[in-house]
């Protein structure tokens, strides 16, 4: 799956090489940003309702 933009006209791009290719470098390939589950979603929401606790609840009780 890394190799679906590479194009055979394209020579293999090495970034450490001295001198840089006669064409631009082989297209990049990220994988896709996956679904959250709501489940995912409730654990961060607690976890910053926590965070919002001990960074202003918390000095504010002890002030």
């Amino acid at each position: 799956m890394a190799d679906d933009h590479h194009d055979e006209e394209r020579p293999d791009y090495d970034p450490e090489s001295p001198s840089p290719p006669d064409t631009e470098p082989p297209l990049r390939s990220t994988a896709p940003q996956s679904d959250y589950t709501m489940g995912q979603v409730g654990i961060g929401f607690v976890i910053m309702l926590v965070g919002l606790a001990v960074v202003f609840g918390l000095p504010l009780a002890l002030a």
